[in-house]
């Protein structure tokens, strides 16, 4: 099994190499936004208690969310791995994170984070708003306030996997297919490297 965490600000192409990566290496595209949606949806008891928070205005606390994840993680046993979106946000989901994977034997092999800078998100959101029909995309200060929480959010959880060899930034911005060549070889050489171990192991 390969997981991978897949970063990158809004506007990065996170979106189209996650759909990317997940056609190539079989991987299950988790998104904590759709676990949420699709539980909340169902009624299930995870869903009914994160809809709860969600009503007030709260934030869904991390052992919901978890919880969701270890649901997609069961339902999905023989999978290849899975491909992270959109979580961990925070140091401490990242640990949370790391404990759940240990239960199920396993853990996050790889943590990718797409580097664009700020001008360039900032031109390429303005370009999408044009026609995403999103109000957040037209708004320069909003799409700049909007990277600055990205920055804030992810430093503290890419430092935690860099403690453990396992961060890589890899340059977001070229063609989708220099981008999608530059995260495959990323790939290649960590499923190598456990391919490695495996045979060393057996």
């Amino acid at each position: 099994m390969f997981n991978l965490i897949l970063f990158g600000p809004p506007g990065s192409g996170k979106g189209t190499q996650s759909d990317l990566l997940v056609a190539k290496y079989g991987l299950v595209h988790l998104s904590t936004g759709n676990l949420l949606r699709s539980e909340i949806a169902e009624k299930t008891p995870l869903g009914i208690e994160a809809k709860n928070f969600m009503d007030k205005g709260q934030l869904v606390p991390d052992e919901v969310v978890i919880g969701m994840i270890d649901n997609c993680l069961e339902l999905h046993k023989d999978a290849g791995g899975f491909l992270f979106d959109g979580f961990p946000r925070t140091a401490n989901q990242a640990k949370a994170l790391d404990k759940l994977l240990e239960l199920k034997r396993t853990a996050i092999h790889s943590v990718l984070a797409l580097e664009v800078s700020e001008e360039e998100l900032v031109k390429r959101l303005l370009e999408r708003g044009k026609t995403s029909g999103r109000s957040d995309d037209t708004n320069e200060s909003v799409i700049r306030n909007r990277f600055s929480v990205y920055q804030n959010e992810t430093a503290p959880v890419a430092e935690h996997y860099k403690a453990q060899h396992k961060f890589k930034a890899i340059p977001g911005e070229g063609s989708v297919e220099d981008i999608s060549n530059a995260l495959s070889a990323q790939i290649d050489k960590v499923l190598e490297r456990q391919r490695k171990e495996q045979e060393a192991f057996e």
